[in-house]
């Protein structure tokens, strides 16, 4: 089993950026896909970014040129970069890693995702 730490949420002003990290440990990094999601209050959890083992990305269109996922297996970790960031993008945002996907495949939806960590809260103020 794997667990996941995220870290680096905050508040932030409306056209600001801010990078979250989540930090895997427990098993082998590189044979997981990984996910960022977020959940704002009121609303489903929904799909921010995905990158697939082989590192294919893919992004939710309201990110799509804002946000950028990346991810580091050196170092176990997966980062957010958030450019441009706007009040409807003040959610919980939670890190999510996917065992079973092919290498090269990006997993979209939330039962893909077998590991989650706690969550980092972003606040982007108007």
């Amino acid at each position: 089993q794997v667990q996941l730490v995220e870290s680096g949420g905050g508040v932030v002003q409306a056209g600001g950026s801010l990078r979250l990290s989540c930090a895997a440990s427990g098993r082998t990094f590189s044979n997981y896909a990984m996910g960022w999601f977020r959940q704002a209050p009121g609303k489903e959890r929904e799909l921010v970014a995905a990158i697939s083992r082989s590192g294919n990305t893919a992004y939710t269109d309201s990110v799509k040129g804002r946000f950028t996922i990346s991810r580091d297996n050196a170092k176990n970790t997966v980062y957010l970069q958030m450019n441009s960031l706007k009040p409807e993008d003040t959610a919980v945002y939670y890190c999510a890693a996917d065992q079973a996907s092919f290498f090269t495949i990006t997993p979209m939806t939330r039962d893909e995702y077998d590991h989650w960590g706690q969550g980092t809260q972003v606040t982007v103020s108007s």
